[in-house]
């Protein structure tokens, strides 16, 4: 191949992976906007108690969720080539895997209900079991088209799917459902994403329980499972700790002040890395361009969430107020120590992609289980101190396990914590300097209304990042202008 021909296919495949990101990104960030908007109205109507409870059904059904399947969708993913056959095979064994995890959520409905003193948790379980029954329907059709890097059928369905949503917890919320309200939405949602994604694929969903030749398949799948098994106990160890101590009120506001603060990492990250992990598996074989390819992706993510998060932290108050309602002004504080916590979270997730798509599962699930020990031991601290002591857990321990996770993750391709820091190094400190210019107007600002307060501090904020940026690191700037707005290439001269 010529060295012409060489770059025509980097090009082509640049292009992919900016549409892939185009498509995921942009539609995810147009049903968030969306869904947002019903969200807060939904939170306005509902209380505080209602959201503890929801809290305390989502540890059983996260918990159980981690043998969903979803492994064998990644061997999908990365296998060189996969016939009709196998995907009714990964069909088959989906279907089997979810039936028995909503038979398994059932039995233990009324065990998980007696744990937090809760007799609705039961109810309220048996009714989410409908929740695995849509996966296999959703996953498959997801294989097909991430391989093909095909993310705009996806994201259309996903547009409705989160119209469906969040339709039906507007209408929930004003009919009085209360809790099962938050039950009901993100069934309506599921059901309608699978049969999209059937109709979007014409995949035809009859599976075929002849496993013969599917060991690879299923050994890769489980080899992610201790991963995402250490993933579950480090994420649900919270409210599993403090469902059983704290109240359902207390629950509900660090429960909600741990959404509103992980929205970014968690619904924004996830599609990034949905596009991330094919592209990562077409790098394999050059780690050295899988390293630089990382550290620029880091440093781009963080020039949006540290001015997020650190903007967050410091308007905690007027924003809880702005959003939520006054109800919920007791989870400022909860607010403002979560937030510092996550731009971390957001730089530890992005390595998992990383480290599965260069053929080394085994590497996320050493990094998951740390973080099983680690968080867990600083939520059980926490909780000496009520609700606000699980804040500070997340605060106090995350930085710790992002420190060892680069150290674990980033050795396969040759990456260093310090290259790492520097890509940290623009956003972290314009951001530090932007905080430290909010704190300083609102001490200044006169009394005011919440909504009126924080319009004054969220344009000055992000005036003060961008001057920042603009005097300390005026590369960074040029380089996410030139992502934006991508110029073509030249046309090859003639030979």
């Amino acid at each position: 191949m010529s060295l012409q021909d060489a770059d025509a296919n980097d090009a082509g495949f640049g292009a992919r992976i900016r549409s892939a990101i185009f498509w995921r990104s942009g539609s995810q960030i147009v049903s968030q906007m969306m869904s947002w908007v019903v969200t807060l109205a939904v939170i306005r109507l509902l209380d505080p108690a209602d959201y503890g409870l929801f809290a305390m059904t989502q540890v059983i059904l996260n918990f159980a969720t981690f043998l969903n399947g979803y492994g064998l969708v990644s061997a999908l993913v990365q296998s060189d080539s996969v016939t009709p056959h196998r995907l009714r095979q990964a069909f088959g064994i989906m279907l089997l895997l979810n039936g028995a995890l909503a038979a398994l959520q059932l039995a233990i409905a009324p065990i998980a209900a007696d744990y937090y003193d809760q007799p609705m948790v039961a109810d309220l379980l048996r009714v989410q079991a409908l929740l695995y029954l849509s996966t296999p329907f959703i996953s498959i059709p997801e294989a097909i088209m991430g391989r093909a890097l095909d993310f705009k059928r996806p994201a259309l369905v996903n547009l409705i799917a989160a119209f469906a949503s969040a339709a039906v917890a507007l209408y929930g919320a004003l009919s009085d459902w209360g809790v099962w309200t938050l039950v009901f939405a993100p069934i309506a949602g599921f059901w309608i994403k699978g049969l999209g994604y059937i109709l979007a694929t014409g995949f035809r969903p009859i599976p075929s329980f002849d496993f013969r030749g599917t060991g690879a398949m299923v050994t890769y799948g489980a080899s992610l499972l201790g991963g995402q098994l250490f993933w579950i106990a480090q994420s649900q160890a919270d409210i599993f700790i403090g469902g059983r101590v704290l109240e359902p009120h207390q629950l509900g506001l660090y429960a909600e002040a741990l959404f509103l603060t992980q929205i970014f990492v968690s619904k924004f990250i996830p599609p990034l890395n949905d596009v991330a992990f094919p592209a990562y598996a077409r790098m394999q074989k050059d780690p050295s361009r899988v390293a630089w390819s990382f550290c620029k992706a880091v440093r781009l993510l963080l020039l949006i969430s540290c001015p997020v998060y650190l903007g967050m932290a410091v308007t905690a108050e007027p924003l809880v107020e702005t959003l939520f309602g006054a109800k919920w002004l007791e989870m400022a504080p909860f607010v403002a120590i979560l937030a510092l916590a996550m731009p971390f979270m957001t730089v530890q997730v992005m390595f998992a992609p990383v480290s599965n798509a260069l053929g080394r599962p085994g590497t996320t699930a050493r990094v998951a289980a740390v973080g099983a020990v680690l968080m867990p031991v600083s939520f059980l601290i926490g909780i000496k101190f009520g609700a606000i002591g699980l804040a500070w857990a997340w605060l106090g321990a995350f930085p710790i396990l992002t420190a060892i996770t680069a150290r674990l993750a980033g050795a396969p391709m040759g990456l260093r914590l310090i290259d790492l820091v520097r890509a940290a190094a623009p956003a972290l400190g314009c951001s530090v300097l932007m905080a430290g210019v909010v704190m300083a107007v609102d001490f200044l600002l006169p009394p005011l209304a919440a909504p009126i307060r924080l319009a004054i501090l969220v344009p000055t904020g992000g005036v003060a990042f961008l001057a920042a940026l603009m005097l300390c690191s005026r590369a960074t700037v040029m380089e996410l202008v030139a992502l934006v707005v991508r110029r073509a290439p030249p046309a090859p001269a003639p030979a």
